[in-house]
C-alpha cells in the first residue's frame, strides 16, 4: 500500500476488507481502528510502539470477550494487597463481602492474585469470580482452583488491566494494600471527581477496629481540603467502614433507585427506577436546590439526544443544571434519591 495512499483510497480498500470478513455492524469504528494501525505503519512509528498498541489492542479485545457473557449481571471489584496472609482478619473481611455480594447475585472482579484478591475470590465462589491477571516477573503465582481458564485474561501491562478493573463494574470495595491499591483506589476517586466515569459507589473496607483508612480520611480532611486542592465533599462519595454487612449494603443500596445519569449540554438526567411523587421532588429541590446553577429539579420525559439513541426511555426521570464543581454532592443527591418515600 503506498505512504501517498489517500484517506478516501484507505477507506475504500479497508472497507474491502471488511466485506471479506464479514463484518456488517460497527463499520465506521473497526474502520478507524484499522486505519489508525495502517497509519502508524506510514508515520514509521518504533517497533517498541507498535509493540505497546498491539499488545494493548490485543489483551482489551481478550477481555472483551470475558465479560461479554456477564454483560447484564451487576459487578463489583475488590482490590487489595497481594501480600496478605490467609490467617489476617482482612482476609476474613474480603472473602466474607464478596460472599455477601455473590449471594445477592453480584459478581465479583479481582486482580486474579494472591492475597485479597485470592480471599475475594473464594468468597465469590468459582463460578462468580472474573479475574484479571498481570503478568509480573517476582509476584507469587494465584492458586490453580482460582484461575479458571473462562473466567480469567492475563495482561501485559497494567493500564489495560486497571481499564478492565474499574470499566465493568459497578461498585468498588477496597481493602489495605500498597502502592498498586493505592494507585487503583485513587484512580477511582480521580475519575469520579473529575467526571470522565458515572457516578459509583466505592467502600474503603477495614478489619474490625481497623484505622488503615481513617488515617487516610484524617489526611484528607487536614490537608488536602485545606490546601484548597480538592473540594470539601469530594470525599463524600467514599465509605470507610469496617462493617461487612455496611460494605455489601453501600454496593447494593446505591442502586435502589437510581439507576443512571446523562449530561445533555449543561442539562443533568437523572434516571430512576420508580417514578417520584410531587411531595419527592419538592423535598429534593428544598434539599438541593442551592447547588443548582439556575431553575429547579423537576421530573422530565427524556430528551431529544436521548431519543434518538433509544437510552431508557422507559425510565422515569429528573432533569435539573447542577453546577459542575458540585459533583461530590451529586452523591449526596443520588443518596437522596434511593431514600425516597417512592423508591423500590
Amino acid at each position: 500500500m503506498s505512504d501517498a495512499l489517500t484517506s478516501d483510497a484507505l477507506d475504500a480498500d479497508l472497507a474491502k476488507v471488511l466485506d471479506e470478513a464479514g463484518i456488517r455492524t460497527n463499520r465506521s469504528l473497526i474502520t478507524r481502528i484499522l486505519r489508525s494501525g495502517v497509519l502508524l505503519g506510514q508515520d514509521a512509528t518504533s517497533r517498541l510502539d507498535l509493540k505497546i498498541a498491539s499488545a494493548a489492542l490485543a489483551e482489551m479485545r481478550d477481555a472483551f470477550r470475558l465479560f461479554q457473557p456477564y454483560e447484564h449481571i451487576p459487578k463489583v471489584t475488590v482490590f487489595g494487597s497481594a501480600r496478605t496472609r490467609q490467617e489476617d482478619p482482612l482476609y476474613e473481611q474480603a472473602r466474607d463481602v464478596a460472599a455477601a455480594l455473590a449471594a445477592q447475585g453480584w459478581m465479583v472482579v479481582t486482580g486474579a492474585g494472591p492475597g485479597i484478591m485470592q480471599a475475594a475470590a473464594e468468597g465469590a465462589g468459582s463460578e462468580r469470580a472474573i479475574g484479571v491477571s498481570i503478568r509480573l516477573p517476582f509476584e507469587e503465582k494465584p492458586l490453580e482452583t482460582l484461575t479458571n481458564d473462562s473466567h480469567t485474561v492475563q495482561m501485559k501491562y497494567f493500564f489495560t488491566r486497571k481499564l478492565m478493573l474499574i470499566k465493568e463494574s459497578l461498585g468498588f470495595i477496597c481493602l489495605p494494600g500498597g502502592f498498586g491499591t493505592m494507585d487503583e483506589m485513587f484512580e477511582l476517586l480521580t475519575l469520579q471527581q473529575t467526571g470522565k466515569a458515572e457516578p459509583m459507589p466505592i467502600v474503603l473496607l477495614d478489619e474490625p477496629g481497623g484505622d488503615f483508612w481513617q488515617g487516610l480520611k484524617r489526611f484528607i480532611e487536614e490537608q488536602m481540603v485545606p490546601a484548597g486542592v480538592i473540594s470539601p465533599h469530594d470525599f463524600d462519595r467514599v465509605l470507610v467502614t469496617d462493617s461487612v454487612d455496611a460494605a455489601a449494603a453501600a454496593i447494593t443500596g446505591f442502586w435502589r433507585n437510581y439507576d443512571s445519569l446523562r449530561w445533555v449540554g449543561d442539562q443533568l438526567v437523572l434516571r430512576l427506577r420508580a417514578e417520584p411523587t410531587d411531595a419527592d421532588v419538592a423535598a429534593l429541590n428544598q434539599e438541593f436546590g442551592g447547588l443548582l446553577s439556575e431553575g429547579v429539579i423537576e421530573r422530565i420525559e427524556p430528551v431529544q439526544a436521548e431519543v434518538v439513541d433509544r437510552d431508557l426511555l422507559e425510565l422515569p426521570r429528573l432533569g435539573l443544571r447542577l453546577r459542575r464543581r458540585e459533583v461530590g454532592a451529586l452523591y449526596r443527591l443520588i443518596g437522596a434519591i434511593n431514600a425516597l418515600p417512592s423508591a423500590p
